[in-house]
């Protein structure tokens, strides 16, 4: 196995946060109705792309009954239908839709990680959970060696990513804001290029419903970070 396969493999074991165990595995038993008859993932999620991504997307946690049930990130829920409808847009994933793990997807250049890998009760992880799962993403993203860009979806996932970042990266002080289309480019502690980093609303429905994040809006950042990672022109 590589090591990003081996991180994948300790993630999905992992049983730190008791709340979260609870919660994931509650669900995964309960079930929606619309699912009754499906089989739920109910551990945690690992990240999902090629391990030479040169562009990574950092969300929040897994959907209860999205990647929760599918054990993919952001597959099997109306946000990961967003998300992967625009890069499918943009050139960046083979098919605009994503429902399965074995569904014929397969990401371009990008790797999908989150924070927080289990699904958490309302969508909101603790900051103690946060803090607990951070090690995983410190590692994925050290694994992750030709990354050159980073979209950010939301808030949450934004300050948990920079004190990740802060170790190889110079971020500034104050710390950036985060906000849609904020871009902020950090310059590295050692040998590794620099990194451009870009906030973008969260593709929750939310977001979605209300026209806060519309799908041309979203095309539009990861347009902008895949050209930075020079996966287009």
């Amino acid at each position: 196995m590589t090591a990003l396969a081996d991180l994948d493999a300790e993630i999905c074991a992992c049983r730190a946060c008791p709340r979260l165990v609870a919660w994931r595995e509650q669900v995964a038993r309960e079930k929606r109705a619309a699912f009754r008859d499906q089989t739920y993932w109910g551990r945690p999620v690992p990240g999902f792309g090629p391990g030479d991504a040169r562009l990574a997307i950092v969300g929040l946690a897994p959907a209860a009954h999205g990647a929760n049930r599918t054990g993919r990130m952001f597959t099997g829920d109306r946000s990961g239908d967003v998300l992967y409808a625009a890069l499918h847009t943009v050139g960046l994933a083979s098919q605009p839709t994503a429902t399965w793990p074995g569904d014929g997807l397969e990401l371009r250049g990008v790797r999908i990680v989150a924070p927080v890998r289990c699904a958490p009760p309302e969508n909101k992880p603790t900051p103690a959970e946060r803090d607990t799962c951070r090690p995983f993403l410190e590692r994925e993203l050290a694994l992750l060696t030709a990354v050159r860009s980073v979209v950010v979806l939301g808030g949450f996932g934004w300050q948990a990513l920079l004190p990740v970042l802060d170790a190889g990266w110079v971020v500034p002080r104050p710390r950036p804001r985060f906000g849609h289309a904020a871009t902020v480019t950090l310059e590295p502690r050692d040998e590794r290029a620099p990194l451009e980093l870009f906030g973008c609303y969260h593709v929750s429905q939310q977001n979605t419903f209300t026209g806060r994040l519309t799908p041309a809006m979203l095309e539009e950042v990861l347009a902008a970070a895949a050209r930075a990672a020079g996966l287009r022109d």
